[in-house]
């Protein structure tokens, strides 16, 4: 369970997150439904028939994870980030990295797209790393970072995009979730890095003094389905992980597929995490059962097992 498959974005229009996500990032459209999705809706504590109207999922040409699964729902609730600071705790931001960021700020720009800033930012990590990025708005308030970090190799596709990276959280206790994440799901830890500095505070957008606790989990030789975990030091942030739930708008948790659930749930008990289980679930998705649980911030994750 080194990388996850799917992340779940909530839209309140499947054509129109699509417009961004195939037409202007070149993503795989893998495979796209309208109707209800019975297994999605016991899944979710959804109304059977009538919650979900229509899915797709996308991704990278060629790449088995990092896959963004959007569905519309017919009553959405409210965005899960709709009024959040940048330092309130949820799931954040989808990072896609980007071919020659410079030159696809300016031809999004150019074709209307917002962005929470002016200009790129770019900066050097404790680590050595040096990355470019800019936060641009997406559909249904969610917050796509484009990433390119110099000198990195990674699959694009046609149109020089690929993701999703990590699925950057923001968590209370960075150390507590990062034991989480290793104890459990078996991930690596791949960085960890204080960011401060005037640099930091104008890219982030954080008050001067505040900081940033940055932890990368999850694949060595996979950039994709990564976990990033933010902890932001000098500030405190409001708990919204209890709203991202379907059928919120926004970005709502992950899925990992693995080809037995047995060594989770030894884990999951040996660690006195709660769980739920779901017994042959059939949906968009695959069929199989399916294991629920959370991380210490809140996150929701879900496991299934696939045939």
């Amino acid at each position: 369970m080194m990388s996850w498959t799917h992340v779940t974005v909530g839209v309140a229009d499947l054509d129109t997150a699509l417009e961004l996500w195939r037409d202007e990032f070149g993503f795989d459209v893998r495979v796209q439904r309208d109707g209800p999705d019975d297994g999605l809706a016991e899944l979710w504590g959804l109304d059977s028939g009538k919650a979900i109207l229509r899915q797709a999922i996308v991704g990278t040409p060629g790449i088995p994870h990092g896959l963004i699964h959007l569905v519309q729902f017919a009553k959405p609730g409210e965005p899960v980030r709709a009024g959040a600071q940048v330092f309130d705790l949820l799931p954040k931001n989808l990072d896609i990295h980007v071919k020659d960021l410079p030159a696809k700020f300016e031809l999004l720009r150019a074709k209307g797209r917002s962005f929470r800033s002016e200009q790129y930012s770019e900066v050097t990590s404790p680590s050595g790393t040096t990355f470019r990025e800019i936060h641009m708005h997406g559909h249904d308030n969610i917050n796509v970072v484009l990433l390119e970090v110099i000198g990195e190799e990674v699959t694009y596709s046609p149109k020089g995009f690929a993701g999703v990276g990590p699925l950057i959280t923001i968590v209370p206790n960075a150390p507590q979730e990062q034991e989480f994440y290793v104890n459990l799901l078996g991930l690596e830890v791949l960085s960890e890095n204080l960011l401060v500095g005037e640099d930091i505070e104008r890219m982030v957008g954080l008050p001067k003094g505040a900081g940033l606790d940055v932890r990368v989990l999850g694949e060595p030789h996979n950039e994709f389905g990564r976990m990033e975990i933010v902890d932001y030091q000098g500030v405190e942030g409001e708990d919204r992980y209890a709203r991202a739930v379907a059928p919120a708008l926004g970005t709502l948790h992950v899925r990992y597929e693995v080809p037995s659930l047995k060594p989770l749930t030894k884990r999951l008990d040996s660690l006195a995490i709660p769980f739920k289980r779901f017994a042959n679930i059939d949906s968009l998705l695959g069929s199989g059962d399916v294991v629920v649980f959370h991380t210490p911030a809140g996150l929701r994750i879900e496991a299934q097992q696939t045939d």
